[in-house]
């Protein structure tokens, strides 16, 4: 029944094996399965150094220590987790007889983990918890577009779509952290009764728990053993200018010099999808982009870094196709044609999950791009939705089942991120529209996928940018203004668009892009010609009143790169997030985990976002600060005492920001 086996304890009863053993500091690994052999990927996890643990074992009970964090596994198999000072974090849900003397047995007979075989070998897997606290708030997860920061009382796809990133760590109130450690398709269902994840194809149960006495502790042990993000280079810290999307090498460079006659500060520039002439060719098109050598060189001279996107999917009619399929780097249909994705070409996505595919990708960037002087590349997953929707088809999607369904953006990080390195680049960055755990090693700027330029659209991002940096990730993006629609020359979306930039000033890393309307007319005849173009999108396309307030926040943004560098440098060696929730730094003040839309851009400065039309004033909560210090307001010579509520002014030029004093 129990064991002690290579410092970790084991339990076995019928057909299942359970294991908990030590995995980094005051952390636990719990494993399950119902194979003959417990499966050996550790997915997000990395190695640790051996740990030796506390174990006890009696006859009706076990018992696992790791610093601040302890296990006990009942002889009927019920697991439960304590910390040091004998509070319980969590209590597997189980409702049965096979203990009699647990207060909780019932004739309800629900597992706990439950395994339900699948045709072809894998089960179909539902972990459950006790809800120990109706009032216990969640964070984390990943990125979802709703406008919720608490996610207590929620049900979560496990899934990546347009939008939607799936990383599956969450924070808890009560003091631990928790990785879900399966990358398969599934849901979380956090509600207030019972706590459960669900796996539509795996082998095992996987999962990570910690114990910690503040969010900050949890979140940088999580980073400990799932990898810390490089350092953000120097480009990363200032402006970059994008849009939906530049036609031509001329039109590109005709932008990047008016940034510099008009001497606004940009750091990057980008050329977004289709300046390709097929899906696959991973090169410029010579026909609208005839020099990219002379382009580069002219834009280093400027002193503006060129960003370049790279789409996953190979056409038929590609250079690379016939190639590609020969050595077995795309993915595969069970059964039909061979396609995915049917947008500007017949596709089919190369296989991520392959090193020899991997490689041949990245090999193709650098021959067309890296070797040119292109150091920063938007790896688009295009349009994730196609890879989830089909649950009884897997390997038409992902070239493998559900039990790799969430892999596959990480993955693609990772050729370009391993590539870069072997060429002796450290600090690498790609800008990605899905990352899963523990794609921040893999530099993984996530940036929040095609939404609308809405107000509601607006809100959501906000709490998504939060949740990100609890889930473990601290570069995250948006595109200033949304993406769908937006007219510049509509004055109530040149107010969203402003509040949103006022916004992006103090995120992670700022980029105006979208898709804005009306679009321009078709330029050609091939290869990517027929993609139509947005209207402008460069900060002075939305009128002179809007120009002078974008160029106050891209100075001020500029002011701050000093600051910004020191955030950027405190999440590559701590695993911080650059944009935080306020009880991430005010943990002890209890109205700080109520605040849901303010937060903290580093340690410095308390930022509360315009997220509604009209908007004047609003009332800002300001935290208890120790030793009777300050908040001081951005804009002026206003001192406020923490620990209270006040009413400020926000006109259209002035988002309020209050700086810790």
């Amino acid at each position: 029944m129990f064991g002690e086996e290579n410092n970790r304890l084991v339990y076995r009863f019928d057909a299942e094996q359970l294991w908990v053993e030590p995995w980094g500091p005051n952390a636990l690994r719990i494993r399950a399965t119902k194979t003959s052999s417990m499966p050996e990927t550790d997915w997000a996890l990395l190695s640790t150094d051996a740990i030796q643990p506390k174990i006890t074992i009696k006859d009706d009970l076990a018992t696992i220590s790791n610093g601040k964090i302890r296990a006990e596994i009942t002889k009927r198999g019920k697991l439960t987790v304590w910390n040091s000072a004998g509070k319980l974090l969590l209590e597997e849900y189980a409702r049965n007889r096979r203990d009699v003397t647990d207060p909780k047995c019932s004739a309800l007979e629900v597992e706990a983990r439950e395994f339900r075989p699948n045709v072809g070998g894998d089960f179909k897997l539902t972990a459950r918890f006790e809800s120990l606290d109706p009032k216990e708030k969640l964070y984390g997860m990943g990125q979802y577009q709703q406008p919720y920061l608490d996610i207590k009382g929620h049900q979560l796809e496990l899934a990546h779509r347009n939008s939607q990133a799936s990383v599956p760590f969450l924070v808890s109130s009560l003091g631990y952290g928790l990785l879900w450690n399966n990358p398969a398709i599934g849901k979380a269902v956090l509600g207030k009764n019972i706590i459960s994840f669900e796996a539509l194809s795996t082998k095992a149960l996987d999962y990570w728990i910690v114990a910690g006495d503040s969010p900050a502790e949890i979140v940088e042990s999580y980073a400990g053993v799932t990898g810390k993000v490089p350092m953000m280079p120097e480009y990363g810290l200032g402006f970059w200018q994008c849009k939906l999307r530049y036609q031509t090498q001329e039109e590109l460079l005709e932008v990047a010099r008016e940034y510099k006659r008009r001497e606004l500060p940009i750091d990057l520039i980008v050329i977004d999808f289709f300046h390709w002439p097929k899906q696959g060719d991973w090169k410029f098109d010579e026909t609208y982009w005839p020099d990219p050598d002379a382009m580069i060189a002219e834009l280093k001279e400027l002193g503006i870094e060129l960003m370049v996107s790279i789409w996953p999917t190979v056409d038929r009619a590609s250079e690379n196709f016939e190639e590609m399929l020969e050595k077995g780097l795309l993915i595969r249909s069970e059964r039909g044609v061979r396609t995915v994705m049917h947008f500007m070409g017949n596709t089919v996505h190369f296989d991520s999950t392959n090193p020899a595919s991997r490689e041949y990708v990245w090999n193709k960037a650098k021959q067309n791009y890296y070797s040119k002087g292109i150091k920063v590349f938007w790896l688009d997953e295009a349009e994730p939705e196609y890879d989830v929707y089909d649950f009884d088809n897997w390997r038409y999607h992902l070239g493998a089942n559900t039990a790799v369904g969430n892999i596959y953006p990480r993955e693609y990080s990772r050729a370009f991120y391993e590539g870069m390195t072997k060429e002796g680049q450290e600090n690498v960055v790609n800008l990605v529209r899905c990352a899963w755990a523990g794609s921040q090693k893999y530099g993984a700027l996530v940036w929040s996928g095609d939404i609308a330029s809405s107000w509601s659209s607006f809100r959501d991002q906000l709490a998504a940018g939060l949740n990100m940096g609890m889930s473990g990730l601290p570069w995250w993006t948006t595109d200033i203004g949304g993406f769908h629609g937006g007219n510049p020359d509509d004055e109530h979306f040149r107010e969203l668009m402003i509040r949103w930039f006022q916004w992006g000033t103090f995120c992670p890393v700022m980029r105006l892009h979208g898709d804005r309307e009306p679009h321009q007319p078709q330029h050609g005849t091939t290869g990517g010609a027929a993609c139509l173009s947005g209207a402008p999108n460069e900060v002075w396309s939305y009128g002179p009143k809007i120009y002078e307030i974008c160029k106050k926040y891209l100075r001020i943004r500029e002011d701050m790169r000093d600051y910004t560098r020191g955030l950027m440098r405190e999440a590559h060696e701590k695993g911080s997030p650059v944009m935080r929730t306020l009880f991430y730094e005010f943990p002890e003040d209890k109205a700080a985990w109520e605040v849901e839309e303010q937060y903290m851009y580093g340690d410095k400065y308390l930022v509360c976002p315009v997220l509604e039309a009209g908007k004047t004033e609003l009332e800002a909560y300001l935290p208890k600060l120790p030793s009777g210090g300050k908040w001081k307001s951005f804009w002026g010579d206003e001192v406020y005492d923490g620990g209270k509520t006040v009413t400020v002014q926000c006109p259209l030029d002035q988002t309020p920001v209050f700086v810790r004093q």
